[in-house]
């Protein structure tokens, strides 16, 4: 089975609309898959709104005291996720689900470790970005760029087999947990899909200064253990 894990903050105008578009994708594939809603204790809803899913789909809401951040959300979504197969997606719906159905063939039919979905391999892309967004983008990749030989390194949207993390020691903090199994991960293969960022919908980005300290901060530790580890990165990226 496929669990997917969403990490949800204020997502009350967004997540329902996940949830049909994601159980849409599974289905037109024929995925047995439910979704992991982990929700920081948003004041609008959005946990009672995916709870009323339900009777509908397998969904999976999980309701954290406080707001504890994307990381560690992430962290507990795949700790209690049912799946051999994992995926992280944003609940903004700048993910589109109909990528779910490309990156599980790929783990499925070609044996791949981690699929990220990527925007900087052919088809892949990003729109509605400002120029000021573009360049922190541009500048958080060039930081992790000697970590991995991943292109888009700071994808938020990938998925992999569950033995990619097992007896993996993730560090919470900080957004960029893709990043944090891409360096730390027990893998092979790694292969990069394309994907096209949306726009955010319904509000603007969460993105702030707190989030870019943090960044660098887990930017800086992942180098630290990488020396420490006396290795930079292996793995076999395909395609």
């Amino acid at each position: 089975m496929l669990s997917i894990i969403t990490p949800t903050y204020n997502e009350a105008k967004n997540i329902g609309l996940l949830i049909e578009r994601v159980f849409a994708a599974l289905g037109s594939s024929g995925i047995a898959g439910e979704l992991v809603v982990v929700d920081d204790n948003s004041p609008d809803g959005t946990a009672a709104i995916a709870s009323g899913f339900k009777g509908k789909y397998n969904v999976v809401v999980k309701r954290r005291s406080g707001k504890k951040g994307l990381a560690s959300a992430v962290i507990d979504g795949l700790a209690s996720a049912s799946g051999e197969i994992l995926c992280v997606m944003d609940a903004d719906l700048s993910h589109s689900p109909h990528v779910i159905p490309v990156m599980y063939k790929e783990i499925v039919n070609n044996n791949i470790d981690l699929v990220i979905g990527s925007r900087l391999v052919a088809g892949g892309g990003s729109t509605d970005w400002s120029l000021g967004r573009k360049v922190i983008s541009s500048a958080a990749r060039m930081l992790s760029l000697p970590l991995t030989g991943v292109k888009d390194s700071t994808s938020g949207y990938f998925m992999m087999k569950k033995s990619v993390i097992e007896g993996v020691k993730l560090n919470p903090i900080g957004f960029k947990i893709g990043l944090e199994i891409i360096v730390k991960g027990n893998y092979n293969k790694i292969k990069e899909v394309p994907i096209v960022f949306l726009g955010r919908v319904g509000d603007k980005s969460k993105l702030g200064i707190k989030q870019v300290v943090e960044y660098l901060f887990q930017v800086l530790l992942l180098y630290f253990y990488l020396i420490k580890q006396k290795i930079f990165r292996k793995g076999q990226i395909n395609g």
